[in-house]
């Protein structure tokens, strides 16, 4: 069976976002030209750049962006180590020292670690340098952004939650509609019900972010991903230090690989920025494509933080932050077809982001832009049909977003079948300007890649790691770090989490899979309980959720959905 459980939770409205939710909600429709939803690094460099291009113009046309976080940067975490170059381009006109970045790279390292051992490579990996790249918290980028934005006529709402996509009578997409607010869990009308807005636009642009609930979607609706592979994904876990004065310097970035992914047949590795202010970022970013349904990656990551590289930094120190999100890692044959009648796709939501690098930002801020350029011919021919809209491809494929993304298009379907024959098929792949030797390699769902309990190499992770334990010093289990995310959500209203099916779930997800989502979510939002009689439901804490939507990716079959909680709900990140 499954319960929901909830916290008393009480979410407090700055008076600005109030006196934005009585303007928007002083009518039932709201009419623009341009709905950007999202305000994160595509969602505000589109608005920027379109603006400017309005202006050159001289045309005057509304462009609204809706950002369902509390504040621009509140649900916004990455690494992050930024390239300036796409600054420059975005923002001509502004000096390079006005952007909130952090601190020039100066050094810039690769460990290979065992459980104990390190070895530094001499060399940088393909891809993976960082020369004249910055440390940086993007969420205060993004905040920089949307004042940039705000300044050039953009119309920007935080804590709206946007719900659905809205269609004309022909199928089209005709704008989106804001959650419904004042329900109870079962979605029945409270005394304070308020029916959503709808914001109809001529031209709708999805800035989301991973595995956005209404791009999911518009893909599925459009059949977006046909021929193309399906997306996969990794998860990231990061916390934000505070740590004793010159323990690293700021702009020292390195990255692990091996433990403790290795050691558990998992792709990925680990991060450490030194950061301005004696402070240092900590992450570690697993793919998603693993097969023990019971591998805990928060877990992982904390036992990979006792590691001597990581640890040395971190002694003495004082954890201050902590967040969790999900990355695109799938590449060029993962990217969905970008438009449909009325509507775009951008950054994350598309899956812009190269490997082996890692990096997105960049790239999400070029798609932006070139929708931008899209839109205003939209605009201007008044059609927003594809027959337009496929500028917006044309545009990407003859950008330095293809040149990235198509010299690395075979890279992560690579290490799909482990690390040996990953590293084999990037070295054919280095040879070959990225083809490899056998065509374009498949991905399939990370979902499918979870085994049963019977069927998965055993021992299982949760039998390896039984006797982890957390020393709330070093190491912190799930509640404790959920406690420096801010994460908050109202009581009162339908869980955005949902079991798809809760006979086949205890059936299924349960029994054959352990609930592998009591592991992998990283902010302990699912727990299997087992009663006296060793009866077992799946109790849901749904306060806890972090927003980064691997419940939705990673359940075995199709088990969870994720969706849009109220406006202003979820993580409230300052510096990630």
């Amino acid at each position: 069976m499954i319960f929901l459980y909830i916290s008393q939770l009480a979410l407090s409205l700055h008076p600005l976002k109030l006196k934005k939710k009585l303007i928007m909600s002083s009518t039932n429709t709201v009419k623009t030209d341009i709905l950007i939803i999202g305000g994160g690094p595509s969602g505000l460099a589109t608005a920027i750049r379109l603006a400017d291009l309005l202006k050159q113009k001289g045309l005057e046309r509304r462009i609204l962006l809706i950002e369902k976080g509390a504040s621009i940067g509140s649900h916004i975490l990455s690494g992050a180590v930024v390239c300036p170059q796409v600054f420059k381009e975005l923002l001509p006109d502004v000096d390079l020292n006005e952007i909130p970045f952090n601190a020039k790279v100066c050094k810039d390292a690769l460990y290979l670690i065992s459980r104990k051992g390190k070895i530094k490579l001499p060399f940088d990996p393909p891809y993976m340098g960082n020369k004249g790249n910055y440390t940086a918290s993007l969420g205060e980028i993004c905040r920089y952004l949307a004042t940039k934005a705000t300044e050039k006529g953009v119309e920007i709402y935080t804590g709206f939650a946007m719900s659905e996509l809205l269609y004309d009578e022909n199928g089209k997409v005709t704008g989106a509609k804001t959650i419904d607010t004042g329900v109870d869990h079962y979605g029945e009308q409270l005394e304070n019900f308020q029916p959503g807005s709808l914001v109809e636009a001529k031209l709708t642009i999805l800035a989301e972010g991973t595995r956005g609930s209404l791009t999911k979607k518009l893909i599925q609706k459009f059949d977006l991903q046909k021929d193309r592979n399906p997306q996969i994904y990794s998860l990231g876990c990061k916390e934000l230090w505070s740590i004793p004065e010159g323990r690293i310097k700021p702009g020292e970035i390195y990255h692990t690989m091996g433990y403790p992914a290795v050691q558990n047949r998992v792709f990925g590795g680990g991060f450490i920025y030194g950061l301005n202010d004696n402070k240092v970022a900590v992450g570690l970013v697993l793919g998603l494509d693993y097969a023990d349904p019971t591998f805990d990656l928060h877990k992982a990551f904390q036992m990979w933080k006792m590691h001597p590289v990581v640890s040395k930094y971190l002694k003495d120190g004082k954890m201050i932050e902590y967040g969790a999100k999900t990355l695109p890692e799938g590449g060029w044959y993962s990217l969905p077809k970008l438009y449909a009648d009325n509507a775009l796709i951008v950054g994350d939501g598309a899956g812009f982001l190269t490997m082996p690098a890692l990096k997105g930002i960049h790239l999400a801020i070029y798609s932006g832009m070139m929708a931008a350029e899209t839109a205003l011919t939209a605009l201007e021919k008044n059609d927003f049909s594809e027959q337009t809209l496929q500028q917006y491809e044309l545009l990407i494929s003859k950008s330095s977003v293809y040149k990235e993304l198509h010299r690395v298009r075979n890279f992560r379907q690579g290490f799909i079948n482990g690390m040996i024959a990953g590293f084999f098929h990037f070295g054919t792949q280095l040879v070959s300007c990225g083809a490899g030797f056998f065509g374009k390699l498949k991905t399939h769902p990370d979902s499918r890649a979870t085994k049963t309990l019977h069927d998965a190499r055993k021992p299982l992770f949760k039998e390896k790691a039984s006797t982890f334990e957390f020393d709330k010093s070093l190491t912190f289990d799930k509640v404790t770090d959920v406690f420096y995310s801010g994460a908050l959500h109202d009581e009162k209203q339908v869980p955005h989490v949902q079991v798809n099916n809760p006979e086949t779930y205890d059936k299924i997800n349960i029994h054959t899979y352990d609930a592998p989502c009591q592991y992998y979510c990283p902010a302990e939002v699912y727990e299997l309980h087992t009663g006296k009689t060793g009866h077992k439901e799946l109790r849901i804490h749904f306060e806890n959720c972090l927003h980064c939507k691997t419940c939705d990716i990673k359940e075995p079959a199709d088990g969870i959905t994720w969706n849009v909680p109220n406006g202003g709900n979820g993580p409230e990140y300052k510096s990630m």
